[in-house]
């Protein structure tokens, strides 16, 4: 296999930048200017790869015994802890990377915390990579439908005879360290260690990693990320990872390594300061949204949005992006900036990667369950907004891109979450609201949801259907009910297994 290095287009005057640039800098007057930009080295090998085609989400095996099996497997990662009840350590997954011989060390790593938009932004970065011709393994949670979306190998997830047959490759293993540990390894800890395992084995020339929750004692934690990608922070998991965007940094931050390369999103001022000073600590260099990179310019399209970005080596105009909203375009200036420190593009090295190959990359990114459209007349959106600094970008989002002259929500959430905040982050646009339930075994109860809703909203613009299918029904009905068929709405969202359960609903007719 031959090295494989970005092209120049030759522009090689990193201090000359447009009026439009200048200005995103100046509004960035919160920012901490005084760290360096990116000096990045990473170099990896070439690999066949492309974007993936039809429905990024697998639907059930047709073969009933492969769905048996992938049941079955399923069944016995029930058995053990689920993805809310944690205890913070990375010693299970430690041991059990040593006893498969460390397969996260196989390949170069790009690991994605932060709040919100970490699974948008590492499909960015994939598809971006899978263009420069790298292989790409993709491990992102939680799943939309099928649970073997969590793993994706060269832009699509793995089949579920793959996802089987790992499983089964490293049970061994994992028995020998539950019997070993005191607690067993959890359901995330299995599938981290499954991920890393079938990277390894593809072999991947990259892996982008994104945290389950928090990220110092997450379970995908024990990669040594060359670049370390942190989106927006905002409160959520406050339980477990503290009250205020400063405190929940200090637990996101652990994914800052000796002498990685940080992308840092646009932050809260308390939470830009830790995350700098972690930087800091580990002599991290690092590139800052609004500073080094950033959107210049973005405009509606159909289908979509037009951008011109500033990345760390320079400018790239005529980028189709094809989703919805403003913080789509953020995570697109992330993920651009992300992959050229992975390069290493940046003050030493001024060059910009292939401005056609990166136009080709986000033309083709899918992110399935956000601002995701899944059926006209009315048109139903899905988005996975499950807390408020989410719901309010998506309410932004839908306002500017659809313009709906009346928009129905229906609205499903777990247990715990600030669901006022979120209904209060959709009441201007909402002309009314059905509240329903999911599946799910955390799933806040609709009557219970409802009870908050009627304080948002009054009684009046509240419907209560506990059954998801016929929630969907009632706002579908709502929404025409004027006959305005071509400005009519639904909004499905409050959670990613809401979201999931929804599309499967809809895609079935």
């Amino acid at each position: 296999m031959s090295e494989q290095q970005p092209e120049s287009n030759g522009r090689d005057d990193r201090d000359e930048t447009s009026d439009l640039f200048e200005r995103i800098v100046a509004e960035e007057s919160d920012r901490d200017p005084d760290l360096a930009v990116i000096e990045a080295g990473s170099r990896t090998l070439r690999a066949q790869a492309g974007p993936p085609q039809g429905d990024p989400v697998p639907s059930q095996p047709l073969d009933p015994e492969v769905a048996r099996a992938l049941q079955e497997v399923e069944q016995e990662l029930s058995t053990r802890w689920g993805e809310t009840k944690l205890e913070p350590s990375v010693t299970r997954i430690a041991a059990l990377m040593d006893v498969l011989g460390e397969p996260q060390r196989a390949y170069p790593s790009i690991h994605v915390t932060g709040t919100n938009g970490k699974t948008s932004t590492a499909r960015m970065i994939e598809a971006l990579l899978n263009a420069f011709e790298l292989r790409t393994g993709r491990y992102t949670s939680p799943h939309v439908q099928s649970v073997t979306e969590r793993i994706s190998l060269d832009g699509a997830p793995i089949t579920a005879e793959r996802f089987i047959e790992t499983y089964h490759d490293i049970k061994p293993y994992v028995e020998m360290v539950d019997s070993a540990e005191e607690y067993r390894l959890s359901f995330f800890e299995v599938l981290t260690g499954m991920a890393y395992a079938a990277f390894a084995d593809a072999p991947v020339d990259a892996a982008v990693v994104e945290v389950g929750m928090g990220g110092t004692w997450d379970a995908t934690n024990v990669i040594d990320g060359a670049v370390a990608v942190i989106t927006p922070i905002s409160l959520d998991h406050t339980d477990r990872l503290g009250s205020t965007p400063g405190e929940i940094a200090q637990e996101k931050g652990g994914v800052i390594k000796q002498d990685a390369t940080v992308i840092l999103a646009q932050q809260p001022v308390d939470a830009a300061q830790v995350l700098l000073k972690k930087a800091v600590e580990v002599d991290a260099t690092v590139a800052r949204e609004g500073m080094e990179f950033g959107v210049v310019s973005r405009e509606v399209a159909v289908g979509g949005q037009m951008l011109t970005l500033r990345g760390v080596g320079g400018e790239y105009d005529g980028i189709f992006l094809p989703l919805y909203g403003a913080h789509m375009a953020h995570n697109a200036a992330v993920a651009l900036a992300a992959v050229e420190a992975f390069f290493g593009v940046g003050a030493q090295q001024s060059r910009e990667l292939d401005l056609e190959t990166v136009r080709r990359a986000f033309a083709s990114v899918t992110s399935p369950g956000r601002m995701e459209v899944v059926r006209r007349s009315p048109t139903v959106v899905l988005d996975a907004a499950h807390n408020p600094a989410g719901a309010q970008v998506t309410a932004e989002a839908v306002t500017e891109a659809f313009g709906f002259s009346r928009l129905i929500g229906v609205m499903a959430a777990s247990e715990g979450k600030d669901v006022k905040g979120v209904l209060e982050a959709f009441e201007p646009i909402f002309a009314e609201i059905v509240v329903t339930e999911n599946s799910s075994h955390r799933a806040m109860s609709a009557d219970e949801l409802a009870a908050v809703a009627v304080e948002v909203f009054g009684p009046d613009r509240v419907q209560v259907e506990p059954r998801l299918d016929d929630a969907l029904e009632a706002a579908i009905t709502l929404a025409e009910e004027e006959a305005e068929y071509g400005g009519a709405g639904v909004l499905v969202t409050g959670s990613v297994i809401t979201v999931g359960e929804a599309r499967l609903l809809l895609k079935r007719g």
